[in-house]
């Protein structure tokens, strides 16, 4: 049963839900959001990693797994995936209200209790085991033993994630693009709302200095498709400068000539720089939304991407060239349209499109797609109104 200051609260009590919080990427910035909505939440995490999570989410009452236990745990927890059911399922959440969970695993999951409103915010299906699975466990991504493994557990994992995304157990679903909400409807056979997650337009108002060198800033996960850009960039001759870490660290630097340089990682002001300098941004990934176009266009540079998934309905005309196909020669193809001048793209376009995905529109989008939720449960609106007066986000200086 939860404790602390939502527990003492008269009005409808909340639980925030992630798969693990193990360092500020794209899902956790989301769930900080969501937090500044409802900062009196309690939170539920499979693993929670110390000096790595924002202020905002560290003030929050935090319950963690067994998995917290683990010795190394913080850097192996992909490890124990097909326990992963079982743990967000042990949280006891007797007496919430209210569950809103931030999910690319298994937080969606999670077990409300009888009478609860679920409101899921899907980053994507449980990737590891629908459309990602050969990225992660395909040959030469994994040793045979963890393939073996990998496969015999994808279908119990599947048959589990279906059934706890029915109407039983997730009362509404919110997809992180139209690219998921096809995922969703494919995986679950149920709708969901599209709301976009968001960029801080303020951490890129930066003058604009466009340099020679082209970007790319993200994990080394498989599907991010870093191989691509290092192999073109390696045969166009033409610098690329990467920010980030990741599993598929040490092959992708045997990879790189001496024109791709690795600048591992950075902090926010460093990469805001780098944004504001760079020729323009190359994102080769299928990616679920991608954030980082978004942080890339705030900035006022234009992005090189693969015309599919999220980055499909984020980037335009005006904001940047898509090459069709994931081979290193459409890359390069679309790679010289920009360095040729065959296609030129204007500062004032790019941060106009960014200051599209406020963090202010996701908030408030999704606070209606609470309410709905609420109402469609049949639940008394004033409970809910009545924590909403304490959102920080709804106060007048909330900075959008």
């Amino acid at each position: 049963m939860i404790s602390g200051a939502n527990a003492n609260s008269n009005s409808c009590k909340v639980a925030l839900v992630h798969d693990w919080l193990t360092g500020m990427r794209g899902g956790e910035y989301v769930l900080e959001a969501i937090a500044e909505i409802f900062p009196y939440a309690d939170l539920f995490t499979l693993i929670y990693v110390p000096g790595k999570i924002s202020p905002v989410l560290t003030t929050l009452p935090r319950h963690t797994s067994w998995l917290q236990k683990i010795p190394g745990a913080e850097k192996r927890y992909r490890q124990f995936l097909p326990l992963m059911p079982r743990m967000i399922e042990s949280f006891d959440l007797a007496g919430v209200d209210l569950v809103i969970s931030s999910s690319h695993c298994v937080a969606k999951g999670i077990r409300k209790a009888p009478g609860a409103v679920h409101v899921s915010y899907v980053h994507a299906p449980m990737r590891y085991i629908w459309d990602r699975f050969d990225d992660y466990f395909g040959p030469g991504r994994a040793s045979a033993p963890v393939r073996m493994a990998a496969k015999l557990v994808r279908k119990r994992l599947q048959k589990w994630d279906q059934k706890v995304s029915t109407p039983e157990r997730v009362d509404f679903l919110i997809a992180n693009s139209g690219f998921i909400g096809k995922q969703i409807k494919s995986a679950y056979g149920r709708e969901s709302k599209v709301i976009y997650p968001f960029v801080d337009t303020e951490r890129f108002r930066g003058p604009r200095t466009a340099g020679r060198n082209y970007l790319m800033v993200g994990a080394f996960a498989p599907y991010k498709r870093v191989d691509l850009a290092v192999e073109a960039f390696n045969r166009l001759r033409l610098p690329l400068f990467i920010v980030g870490s990741g599993q598929d660290e040490p092959r992708l630097r045997k990879l790189a000539g001496p024109t791709v340089q690795f600048l591992g990682s950075l902090s926010n002001s460093a990469i805001a720089d780098l944004y504001s300098k760079c020729r323009a941004f190359v994102f080769p990934g299928l990616e679920d939304f991608g954030i980082s176009p978004l942080e890339a266009m705030a900035a006022g540079a234009p992005v090189i991407a693969y015309g599919a998934g999220g980055a499909a309905e984020t980037v335009t005309e005006k904001t940047g060239v898509f090459f069709k196909e994931q081979t290193v020669d459409a890359l390069m193809e679309a790679v010289l349209k920009v360095e040729g001048g065959a296609v030129e793209f204007r500062e004032e376009d790019c941060r106009a499109r960014a200051a599209e995905f406020s963090k202010k529109r996701f908030q408030g989008e999704l606070i209606e797609a609470i309410r709905q939720a609420w109402a469609d449960a049949g639940k008394d609106p004033v409970l809910l109104e009545d924590r909403l007066k304490k959102s920080w986000a709804l106060k007048p200086q909330s900075s959008a």
